[in-house]
């Protein structure tokens, strides 16, 4: 029996172009981390005028600079598949997955959960857009899995404008004369930069255009591939045995009234931070509440430790692949004897050719470029600043313009870059070649949207 055909519309037919393009051709994520390798190495002599040994000294020297940031992403995982993984968590997501009948609502509402969540904090909006996302899909028939994982990646966009914004937050505490060679000598307030008009309105047609993108490329059904929902369940804890034929060693083990006691002695812990900090989310509050919420969903030690094995299982990727990002990162910023860094000639690079008008655009786009080999906020920042914010101090550019579009172009480029949706394709349990074809649609969408917004603000 033959099935119909559904027919494409033009935007299915460029995304599913894409889709099968990147599938064939974009290898492993560490494969491309290699192949960055190379390239970096191969840029950096002939542009900074350093020998091979020097590039190879930086390239090693900073290998092992993001350590402590791996340990946070490989726990990022762990503790998010651990909440996830909890019966009585599982509950709740599923009553809000209920929402989505069709796929396309599926598709609007994970984008858009994720994109608040990572607007509020990018750690939390990855882990928490992956887990809703995988729920979303063992409830709504239909729904192509790799979209939906990829909707649920895309609210990354947002988190470089929002309240965990590493530059704006950070120009916000003052002390950057140094890193802005004077640019700036004063604090910027977060109402010129996460809360200003410009950067509002942004968000609010980023908000309504990008959950739109990502329903509209959902393929027709010959083409839509969707996941079993039985392979989408854990693996089932063994039966507890009745507490009187446990030795005193499972009793432990099983108690109730242990993870109670150590939930709550983690929990004061967590009002105390709240109380005494406001709302400052960073990684490892976000990771120590998600632990210890975990610690009092599964009820007992033996059923959270179940699920933290499963879920280490998915941080290889994060342990092996961040040191090399790190040995990229060291070469980007490495000056030599000649004082200039490769990070630092590709953003000269964009002043030369920038006035007034176009220079929030161009910064935009270097920071964009700059992000696919230096895949960190506070990273970036230290690379472009010194050259950015005094070029757009004598152009009379608002310094707070500046910082905000290299805080967009950090977050834009994003969406093809491997870095960053490690997590949460180790949740989903794909890999980066099966969303990033959709991945490059949300990249060109966002990029219109935001350099129109540097042009008329």
């Amino acid at each position: 029996m033959n099935t119909i055909q559904q027919k494409q519309t033009g935007l299915q037919k460029v995304s599913q172009f894409f889709v099968l393009l990147l599938q064939r051709y974009l290898p492993d994520p560490f494969i491309f981390a290699i192949i960055l390798t190379f390239v970096v190495f191969l840029l950096v002599m002939p542009s900074t005028g350093q020998g091979p040994m020097q590039v190879v000294n930086a390239w090693a020297g900073g290998f092992w600079n993001l350590l402590s940031f791996s340990m946070q992403m490989a726990m990022v995982v762990v503790t998010g598949h651990a909440m996830a993984s909890a019966p009585a968590f599982k509950r709740k997501l599923a009553m809000l997955a209920g929402v989505a009948k069709t796929p396309g609502q599926a598709i609007i509402l994970v984008t858009a959960i994720s994109a608040m969540a990572c607007w509020v904090n990018w750690g939390f909006g990855l882990v928490v857009g992956a887990i809703f996302a995988r729920e979303i899909a063992s409830r709504v028939k239909g729904v192509d899995y790799r979209l939906l994982i990829a909707s649920a990646y895309s609210g990354f966009l947002f988190w470089h404008a929002g309240l965990s914004g590493s530059i704006p937050l950070s120009i916000a505490g003052g002390n950057n004369t140094a890193v802005t060679n004077g640019a700036v000598t004063g604090a910027i307030p977060t109402s010129e930069t996460i809360f200003s008009p410009m950067n509002l309105t942004i968000l609010a047609v980023m908000f309504v255009s990008i959950p739109l993108l990502n329903r509209l490329m959902h393929p027709a059904a010959q083409d839509t591939i969707t996941i079993d929902a039985e392979l989408l369940e854990e693996n089932k804890v063994e039966e507890v045995k009745d507490r009187s034929e446990m030795s005193p060693a499972e009793r432990l083990e099983s108690s109730r009234t242990l993870s109670l006691l150590l939930g709550i002695m983690g929990f004061v812990y967590v009002v105390y931070y709240f109380v005494t900090n406001g709302f400052a989310l960073n990684l490892n509050i976000v990771n120590f509440t998600f632990l210890f919420a975990a610690v009092l969903l599964h009820g007992t030690p033996k059923s959270l430790l179940t699920s933290i094995s499963q879920g280490a299982r998915n941080c290889s990727g994060v342990l092996l692949q961040f040191p090399f990002y790190a040995g990229i990162m060291g070469m980007m910023t490495a000056s030599g004897d000649s004082g200039v860094s490769l990070a630092a000639v590709i953003s000269q690079g964009f002043v030369s050719i920038s006035n007034e008008t176009t220079f929030p655009l161009f910064t935009f786009l270097s920071a964009g470029i700059v992000n696919f080999f230096v895949p960190s906020g506070g990273g970036q920042w230290a690379v472009q600043a010194p050259v950015m914010m005094p070029a757009g101090a004598a152009l009379g550019v608002d310094a707070a313009k500046t910082a905000m579009a290299i805080a967009w172009g950090d977050a834009w480029t994003n969406m093809i870059q491997p870095f960053w949706a490690l997590p949460a394709l180790a949740i989903a349990g794909l890999g980066a070649k099966d969303v990033m074809g959709y991945c490059l649609m949300a990249l060109i969408g966002s990029g219109v949207i935001i350099s129109l917004g540097f042009l008329i603000f």
